[in-house]
């Protein structure tokens, strides 16, 4: 697999991850800066680093399989290793400007 076709699916995963949502909040969870890391390898790994906006967030269980079923869905993706973190803990500043613009946060 070339560099280009790591990269592409990479850009296939977040488009992914910019078409789910927080459950509690209506911003997608790339938006809203829940997504660190993305790292995708070529034996067809999709390794996403992310947060929660509470670490007792209630709907966690249901966004972590909602992750895992659609970025599945990729082509070339036949794995998803979703490590979850705390560590920087999440605040509204890792939000993007499209999110806190529907937040009436701007």
């Amino acid at each position: 697999m070339t560099p280009a076709e790591i990269l592409e699916v990479e850009h296939q995963i977040v488009l992914t991850l910019k078409n789910i949502y927080d459950p509690e909040i209506p911003v997608n969870i790339y938006d809203l800066g829940l997504i660190y890391e993305i790292d995708y390898e070529p034996e067809g790994v999709a390794n996403i680093k992310m947060t929660l906006t509470a670490p007792n967030c209630p709907m966690a269980d249901m966004l972590l399989d909602d992750i895992n079923t659609q970025v599945k869905k990729i082509k070339g993706v036949e794995r998803v290793n979703i490590m979850l973190t705390f560590e920087p803990p999440w605040d509204k500043s890792m939000m993007s400007e499209e999110a806190l613009l529907e937040l009436n946060l701007l």
